[in-house]
C-alpha cells in the first residue's frame, strides 16, 4: 500500500504503518492537549497506540490461521480506521475462508478474557466515552474495545470478517462469484448506512463507509473475473503487439519507444527473444535522472519481475500478477522466447469483451508477435 512506512518484520510479514496514522496520532494528541492538558494528551495517545497493538495482533490472527492453509500474508498495514491484512490470495474452500475471517475476532476476544482475568478489568459502555479517561480505567476500556471489535467485524458488512463469513456461507449453496456478489451487495447497503449516520455527528463512520464501498466494489470484480477467467489460458489475455527492448539498448532508445508506442513496460530480450528483464516507465525516468540517455537499460531494468507461459492459466497468471505487485508479467513459448505481455489493462479489457461474448464462443484471433 502507497504512503505506507515499515516498521517490521514478523515471521515474513511485513507490518506497515500508513502516514495518515501517523498524522491521526497526531492529531488526537494535540487535540487532548488543547483541551485538557499534557497528561490527557499523553494518556489518549498511549491509549490509541494499544488500541492498535490489538488491531495488530487481530491482522496477525488472520495471517496465522491464512499460514496453516499455506496462504502467506505479504504484509499487514495500519490505518486510522484499522489494519488491513493483505493475503497472497483467498482460500479455496469456503470452511476455510470461514476460519480465516473469524481468526482476527477470536483474537480480539481472547485479550479481552486475558484483561479480565488476568488484570480485573471489568466491561462497561461507560469506559467507551473518552479517550483521555481516568488512568485507572485504562485496561478496562481497553478490554471493552476489544469487546466492540469482535462485535463490530463480526457485522455482515463485506469485506470485513462477518461479511466474509457471510460470503462462505454463501459459497457452500451457490458459486464462488454469485456469494460474492451478494456479500458485496450486502456490505455497500451497510456503507450507506454508515455514512448517513456519519452525517450526523461521527466523520469516522464516513471513512468506514468509504472503505467498505470501495472494498466491496473491488472484490466483486475480481470474483467476477476469476469467474469468467476459469477456462482462459494466459494466450487469451495476453497482448502481442508490443515493442521489446534489446538487452543491449539505451535509455534514449527506451524514451524513443515510449513516445512512439502506448506502452508503459517494456521486456527486455536478447536477440534469441530470451526475457532478461522489464523496464517500466519510472525505471526509465530513472534512468535518465541518474545516468542519461546513453545509460544502458540493463543497469536500471527489473529483473524481479517472473515470466509465465502462454499456456499457463489466466487464474495463475493473475495470482502472480498480484502476489508481486508487477506491472507487467512477459509471456514466453515452450523454448523461452518472449510471445507476449501479460498486463491489467488488457486483463480488464478482455473481461469485459469475453463477458460480453456468448457461452462458448471463441476469442478473436490474434497476431503473431513481430519484433
Amino acid at each position: 500500500m502507497s504512503w505506507s512506512l515499515r516498521i517490521a518484520r514478523i515471521a515474513g510479514t511485513e507490518i506497515r504503518i500508513h502516514v495518515t496514522f501517523i498524522l491521526f496520532l497526531a492529531w488526537i494528541g494535540f487535540a487532548y492537549y488543547q483541551a485538557y492538558g499534557t497528561a490527557a494528551a499523553i494518556h489518549g495517545v498511549l491509549f490509541l497506540g494499544l488500541l492498535f497493538g490489538c488491531v495488530l495482533l487481530h491482522e496477525l490472527g488472520h495471517a496465522l490461521a491464512a499460514r496453516v492453509y499455506g496462504i502467506p500474508t505479504p504484509d499487514i498495514t495500519l490505518l486510522p480506521i484499522g489494519g488491513v491484512a493483505r493475503l497472497q490470495r483467498m482460500p479455496d474452500k469456503p470452511l476455510q475462508e470461514i476460519v480465516v475471517a473469524l481468526a482476527g475476532p477470536a483474537v480480539n476476544l481472547v485479550i479481552a478474557f486475558l484483561l479480565v482475568v488476568g488484570a480485573g478489568a471489568t466491561i462497561a459502555a461507560q469506559h467507551l466515552g473518552n479517550l483521555a479517561g481516568r488512568p485507572e480505567e485504562l485496561v478496562s476500556r481497553l478490554a471493552t474495545v476489544n469487546v466492540m471489535l469482535v462485535l463490530f467485524n463480526l457485522i455482515p458488512a463485506f469485506p470485513m470478517d462477518g461479511g466474509r463469513v457471510l460470503r462462505a456461507l454463501l459459497a457452500m449453496r451457490t458459486t464462488y462469484g454469485q456469494a460474492t456478489r451478494i456479500a458485496a451487495g450486502v456490505g455497500q447497503g451497510f456503507a450507506f448506512l454508515f455514512g448517513f449516520a456519519g452525517l450526523f455527528g461521527n466523520p469516522m463512520l464516513i471513512f468506514i463507509a468509504l472503505f467498505l464501498y470501495l472494498g466491496a466494489s473491488q472484490e466483486a470484480a475480481v470474483a467476477g473475473l476469476k469467474d469468467v477467467a476459469g477456462w482462459m489460458s494466459v494466450s487469451d489475455a495476453m497482448v502481442t503487439e508490443i515493442v521489446p527492448l534489446h538487452v543491449q539498448a539505451t535509455i534514449g532508445d527506451a524514451v524513443e519507444a515510449l513516445l512512439r508506442t502506448s506502452q508503459h513496460e517494456f521486456p527486455v530480450v536478447d536477440a534469441a527473444g530470451r526475457v532478461y528483464g522489464v523496464l517500466t516507465r519510472d525505471d526509465m525516468i530513472r534512468g535518465l535522472k541518474e545516468g542519461g540517455p546513453g545509460l544502458a537499460v540493463a543497469e536500471v531494468m527489473r529483473r524481479d519481475i517472473p515470466v509465465v507461459s502462454e499456456h499457463a492459466s489466466f487464474q495463475d497468471a493473475f495470482e502472480i500478477m498480484q502476489s508481486c505487485r508487477c506491472p507487467a508479467l512477459p509471456v514466453v513459448d515452450r523454448r523461452g522466447r518472449l510471445v507476449g505481455l501479460f498486463t491489467p489493462e488488457n486483463v480488464g479489457e478482455l473481461m469485459m469483451i469475453r463477458a460480453a461474448l456468448p457461452a462458448g464462443a471463441e476469442l478473436p484471433w490474434r497476431p503473431a508477435l513481430r519484433y
